[in-house]
């Protein structure tokens, strides 16, 4: 009965993880999908813990893991969610590498014949899966961190110390098979050794540009090691949940990957076949031209359609509300006021989208590159507020950049920019920005939310009350 009870639930929480994943994939029912998901881990949570034993132990650690990650996600601000999620990823990684010793020593079921082997690969894979997303995890919150470079850290002859790693993994698993006690655990550590260096060196040799991307690559490598786990522990909701997110987060970078005319296998193995390129940039020629509040309040009064591109340092500066507040102002006043949203603005996938949903921006007038790209050219006024690599035409015009070949918005097609930013500093991904001494770009200089909100109010003055800006 017991057993029936649990399959029951199993079942049950599968379905509601698959909702919440259907419900995640438009932001009108991202709120409900989560409810889902929340639903579906308690169910999960309570039918594990009614086969297994020692419930203080389990209340104990329960306990103190819905303390510590109330507190985070509390605490954690959106500008450091990337890291976060980074982090999250880390943890199942080191969960499965964990799992995975813990079955070599003391396997959960009796087994026999060629299940032991079977049983051994399991663990094999699982806790190189576990260890590469641990090390790769924790390599990225240090880039998103700034702890190490935010470029790719390419080692010399790298793609031979690469094969030669992954060589000896493959070669190690022969007498691990066969080993038993103390010389297979050490064995099994080795090959943890060495798959830790392989993790940091894939994730150091890729660039700050496609962060993003392997961020939601290490999210996939995350959902293979709780699936490797669910093999080992022979729970079959494991695998089930660790299928779905690792196909979802796979899925995800290949599109993302796509959209930035990257290959999806270069990013999967660190930039394995990639070179450095032969050429030199182009050097920055001109001077930028800065302006104030005032004459940007008097480009927006004159102007008709308005875009606004927003970027990691609009995070940084938490603007999102006062930006979201002079869109309402210009749409009641008549204009057209839509946003580009980059693949990879910010440091994660749907980085943006979340911080506009959050200020109440609605949905419709929330656009993605490829949507809005076209009808630059015909915008009077462009805002960047924040952003720099996503909007840097040597991409598309300096083939020796280090971001040559990567789609961005092409935001100088526009009558007039206007970018909202700090100083002259190049972006995360180490790149000049010639969009800067553009004759059409006139820079803000300063705190984004310190101007925005200047901005506002100078609108707020010469405009009537408007009603509020309600999302679709």
């Amino acid at each position: 009965m017991e057993n029936n009870l649990v399959t029951t639930a199993y079942i049950a929480a599968s379905a509601l993880f698959i909702l919440s994943l259907a419900g995640l994939s438009q932001p009108e029912t991202a709120k409900r999908g989560n409810l889902l998901g929340i639903l579906g881990m308690a169910i999960a949570f309570g039918a594990t813990a009614l086969i297994c034993q020692g419930y203080p132990v389990q209340i104990g650690s329960i306990g103190l893991g819905v303390l510590v990650g109330v507190l985070a996600a509390a605490r954690v601000a959106m500008t450091d969610m990337p890291e976060m999620v980074a982090l999250l990823n880390s943890f199942v990684g080191l969960a499965a590498v964990l799992v995975g010793f813990a079955e070599y020593l003391q396997p959960s079921a009796a087994l026999t014949g060629t299940d032991i082997t079977v049983h051994r690969v399991e663990i094999y894979i699982g806790v190189f899966i576990g260890i590469v997303t641990f090390t790769g995890s924790m390599i990225a919150v240090a880039k998103l961190r700034g702890w190490v470079p935010s470029r790719a850290v390419l080692l010399p002859a790298r793609h031979v110390f690469t094969l030669g790693m992954l060589g000896a993994i493959a070669y190690l698993l022969v007498p691990f098979l066969t080993a038993t006690g103390n010389p297979g655990m050490w064995i099994l550590a080795a090959m943890t050794a060495i798959a830790g260096v392989f993790g940091i060196v894939i994730v150091m040799a890729i660039g700050g540009a496609d962060m993003a991307v392997v961020i939601s690559l290490l999210n996939s490598y995350s959902g293979l090691a709780s699936a490797a786990a669910g093999f080992m522990l022979n729970n079959d909701l494991l695998i089930i949940t660790g299928a779905l997110v690792g196909s979802s987060g796979a899925i995800l970078s290949y599109i993302m990957c796509k959209g930035m005319n990257r290959s999806f296998v270069n990013v999967l193995l660190g930039g394995f076949g990639e070179t450095a390129s032969s050429g030199k940039a182009a050097a920055l020629e001109g001077s930028a031209t800065s302006t104030t509040t005032g004459e940007v309040v008097e480009l927006l009064a004159n102007a008709q359609s308005v875009v606004i591109v927003p970027g990691y340092g609009m995070a940084v500066a938490q603007a999102q509300h006062p930006v979201a507040e002079i869109t309402r102002l210009l749409r009641a006043q008549g204009k057209q006021v839509r946003f580009g949203i980059h693949p990879v603005a910010g440091r994660m996938p749907g980085h943006m989208n979340v911080l506009l949903a959050e200020a109440n921006v609605p949905y419709d007038i929330v656009l993605e590159m490829d949507e809005i790209n076209d009808d630059l050219s015909h915008t009077d006024v462009v805002l960047v507020v924040g952003a720099n690599d996503t909007v840097n035409p040597s991409a598309k015009n300096d083939p020796n950049s280090p971001i040559a070949g990567m789609p961005v918005m092409e935001v100088w097609e526009a009558d007039t920019v206007v970018v909202l930013k700090r100083g002259m500093a190049s972006g995360y991904a180490g790149v000049e920005n010639p969009l800067f001494f553009n004759d059409n770009t006139l820079m803000l200089f300063g705190d984004a939310k310190t101007n925005v909100n200047g901005i506002l109010a100078q609108l707020s003055t010469s405009t009537a009350p408007a009603p509020a800006l309600a999302a679709a």
